[in-house]
């Protein structure tokens, strides 16, 4: 991704334009500000709303392609989605869950892949923004894995039962239960889908920054005010590089940590722990 086509992403406006004639300007919160790129009934969608749909969109077609016609001879489509499925199966479901984990794989593949799709739209000329750094995208995905483990929890313990398990596990002195009671219950139902979410959008937000600030800075000096500071030029645009690359394997390590996450989560619900 050149420095050029990062600076093209900078929110509504541009940071390059906030820095022709008054200096440079490093990139802000303008980087996460956009102007509805259009309005359906009255309700404006922005960009990152038209990427999280087509994220959506290409999850389920490319599935779908893969699928439709699945041969006992696998093509390259279907090769590739076959060695993703293995892997959530294989290397969350199964690793996490046990065979019971083989029930909830098409979710697990799907936020997978859904999340990493998200997050690499940064990436992605044109588009070069991480849904995921907005943290409305975390927090629903967060709320759907909450509601998904309190419903299985709920299903296989008992409403009475699965409360009671979790506040009140067997095995330690009831004066630690006046502690650890609402520690458990405080931990189950606030704390885990809060950090689900945060943890996603704090590393995409961040990551983002760092990109568009490397990128920015690159073109500046090399382009805007070439002199001394092309030195700083030089070394951000090569920075920019080095930064997308290991953006790309943060991108996907997220998604990964986010699915792994949901199935430890989906494992305590479905087991009583002693």
């Amino acid at each position: 991704m050149s420095p050029a086509a990062s600076v093209s992403s900078l929110g509504p406006t541009g940071s390059l334009q906030a820095a022709e004639g008054s200096g440079f300007h490093a990139p802000g919160l303008e980087l996460f500000e956009f102007s509805p790129l259009f309005t359906i009934a009255g309700f404006g969608v922005t960009k990152p709303m038209a990427l999280a749909i087509l994220g959506a969109l290409l999850v389920v077609a490319f599935f779908y392609a893969a699928s439709a016609n699945a041969a006992l001879v696998p093509t390259r489509l279907q090769s590739v989605v076959e060695v993703g499925y293995v892997f959530v199966r294989d290397e969350v479901a199964r690793s996490i869950i046990g065979k019971r984990g083989d029930a909830y794989v098409p979710l697990l593949v799907s936020l997978f892949f859904f999340i990493w799709i998200l997050n690499l739209f940064s990436v992605i000329p044109l588009a070069q923004f991480p849904v995921t750094s907005r943290i409305a995208y975390p927090a629903i995905l967060a709320i759907i894995v909450y509601l998904t483990f309190l419903a299985i929890g709920i299903k296989n313990q008992g409403p009475v039962g699965y409360f009671k398990n979790m506040m009140f596990p067997p095995g330690i002195p009831k004066a630690v239960y006046v502690i650890l009671a609402p520690l458990e219950l405080i931990s189950t139902l606030l704390v885990r889908p809060f950090t689900l979410a945060v943890r996603l959008f704090a590393n995409m937000f961040a990551g983002h920054v760092l990109l568009a600030f490397f990128a920015v800075t690159a073109w500046y000096f090399i382009v805007e005010a070439p002199g001394p500071g092309i030195v700083i030029g030089a070394v951000s645009f090569v920075m920019t590089i080095v930064m997308t690359a290991f953006e790309m394997f943060i991108q996907a390590l997220q998604a990964f940590i986010f699915t792994l996450l949901c199935a430890v989560y989906i494992q305590s619900s479905l087991e009583v722990h002693h």
